[in-house]
């Protein structure tokens, strides 16, 4: 049974809609107006091999701002969507991902808790029509919504592309770990019984 999220968001500033389909092969429909970010999401779908199709309008002759963090909130209610019950799941994921200069840490846990631990560093403010300091912010959002306790840590990188870039890619790694199953695991990894 395949585990997917749609996931719906009209306001009066975005309209979203994504699906993700966690046991997919990478295949990516994206148009967010914003083609930086659609080349981050297409990363971080064919590099998760999730299938994810993403489309977003807003606001952007005001900034990419809501757009983008809307985008988060609504992928990570997806995701958190298709998850479901989190019986089987590893529960955590980690990768450490090189992209020539850049070198990421992302580690994440499903636990319900949501936090994120971020430190990435940025000498530029744009990247095409994309706000560096928007990474932060989609992903902030994304780990609120999914209930994600999600880590980056910034171990190289001087070229802010390189740096985004990686950090989406070594994402989808350790998203794609947590949310695979393990026969192993009969309920959900917690002593708690629950997540």
């Amino acid at each position: 049974m395949s585990r997917i999220g749609t996931v719906k968001r009209v306001t009066g500033e975005t309209q979203i809609e994504v699906t993700i389909n966690l046991d997919g092969q990478g295949k990516a429909e994206i148009n967010t107006g914003i083609g930086f970010f659609d080349h981050m999401l297409n990363n971080f779908a064919r590099h998760g091999l999730f299938d994810l199709t993403v489309k977003a309008t807003g606001d952007l002759y005001v900034d990419c701002h809501h757009l983008i963090e809307d985008t988060g909130i609504v992928l990570g209610q997806a995701i958190l969507q298709a998850i479901g019950d989190k019986v089987g799941i590893k529960r955590y994921g980690n990768a450490i991902l090189p992209m020539d200069d850049a070198l990421i840490l992302c580690a994440l846990d499903l636990s319900g808790r949501p936090y994120l631990s971020y430190d990435l560093k940025f000498s530029q403010p744009m990247c095409g029509y994309f706000e560096t300091a928007m990474t932060k912010e989609f992903f902030y959002a994304l780990s609120y919504s999914a209930g994600m306790n999600l880590h980056f840590k910034m171990m190289s990188g001087e070229n802010d592309h390189h740096i985004i870039e990686c950090a989406f890619k070594a994402f989808s790694k350790a998203l794609d770990m947590a949310t695979m199953t393990d026969l192993r695991i009969n309920s959900v990894l917690s002593t708690k019984g629950t997540l």
